[in-house]
């Protein structure tokens, strides 16, 4: 067996063909990212969207490939990474066949018709910031477990490839499972969840071109053993970029909550984040003032550190609905270092108490949406 190395796994990708046409992965793409963790390859590759047709038939093959002739391997998942020009063919091997991605490649600009919903999933929600250091990733765990106590069967997915939080703040340390070339989300706190955090060492920087992001956010959308649930909440890198413009393609967004502090400049971004939404055609379920004041644990004296307020006023500025204010407290950040999110760690806490309003208005409004789709 191969030692598990590039050109390893460059191999299996020649070996493994189309039966029909003869053509194999790196005819019709290049190997752009290959990494280990625990003993299973992942692998990206980088295509064009029409080729990527022309491979995906041939990923359950490359994984058990993979799996079965590389030394050590116990398993593999490939994803596909896309580009607007087509992918050049890869060098021959010894000649330094890793092909730089093309900095330039974009999806094109403007609203997209909207993609399926991963099977069996009857909502998309996204949580987004227009910055970030708001909080966004606390709210969306504390959002997706809310809901779950709120009678919803609920999955979350960090999309925040750059910076996963989710395994650390949802205690999940198993990797997840393969079974016939789909992974299997982890459960925990009522939730299932799946990030690209699970896949790769939390040590290891996620030096990821724009295509690749994009590409792995499609295929944790498409490639997840999600289950029967009624939303999947869906945790957004900071910003209004291609991981927001790729979900919107992707998916059929049912909705998207902003997440913004009190302070002026974060609500310049946030303003930003109700526009990108609004030129996508996804509905805005509302703005959540995160930070919004502090109440000191041993007088109870509360203090507005980054002012309050000024995510209410930019709600009703913009016409979108304020969701409620969650305080910034120490117990916060412990619950979500110590992998128990406060809305079950310490549920009757202040925190506790916003995260669940939050979730029951949130929740109120995702039923009002599953009846009427399902026609009730």
């Amino acid at each position: 067996m191969a030692q598990i190395t590039q050109a390893a796994i460059e191999r299996v990708l020649r070996d493994v063909r189309d039966p029909r046409s003869g053509a194999c992965a790196l005819d019709l793409g290049t190997l752009d990212a290959a990494t280990v963790r625990d003993g299973v390859v992942h692998v990206a590759i980088a295509t064009d969207r029409d080729r990527a047709e022309r491979i995906r038939p041939l990923i359950a093959e490359i994984e058990a490939t993979l799996t079965r002739e590389v030394e050590s391997a116990t398993g593999a998942s490939v994803i596909l990474t896309s580009h607007r020009a087509p992918a050049a063919p890869a060098a021959p091997q010894g000649g330094g066949g890793h092909r730089p991605l093309n900095l330039g490649a974009r999806p094109p600009g403007g609203a997209q018709p909207a993609g399926p919903l991963p099977p069996n999933v009857g909502l998309v929600i996204a949580v987004a910031s227009g910055k970030g250091g708001v909080g966004k990733s606390t709210t969306a765990v504390n959002l997706a477990v809310g809901l779950g106590l709120e009678g919803l069967r609920v999955g979350l997915l960090d999309a925040d490839v750059h910076g996963p939080s989710l395994p650390r703040m949802m205690g999940m340390n198993s990797q997840p499972e393969v079974r016939d070339g789909r992974l299997q989300p982890l459960h925990g706190h009522g939730i299932t969840a799946m990030s690209i955090g699970m896949l790769v060492e939390e040590t290891k920087a996620m030096i990821w071109r724009g295509p690749m992001v994009m590409g792995a956010i499609g295929q944790l959308l498409s490639d997840v053993d999600w289950g029967e649930l009624d939303v999947l909440v869906v945790d957004m890198p900071p910003g209004t970029g291609d991981a927001q413009l790729t979900l919107a393609q992707k998916t059929a967004l049912a909705g998207a909550v902003i997440v913004s502090t009190p302070q002026d400049i974060a609500l310049l971004d946030a303003r930003r984040g109700v526009a990108m939404f609004e030129k996508m055609r996804v509905p805005v379920l509302g703005i959540v003032e995160n930070m919004s004041y502090f109440c000191c644990p041993n007088c109870n004296h509360r203090t507005e550190l980054f002012g309050h307020g000024g995510a209410r006023a930019e709600a009703e500025k913009t016409g979108v609905p304020f969701l409620g204010e969650i305080p910034l407290l120490a117990d916060i950040r412990a619950s979500g270092d110590n992998g128990a999110p406060i809305v079950i760690a310490a549920p009757d806490s202040a925190a506790g108490k916003a995260y669940r309003a939050l979730a029951h208005t949130v929740g109120g409004a995702l039923r009002r949406l599953l009846e009427k789709k399902r026609g009730k």
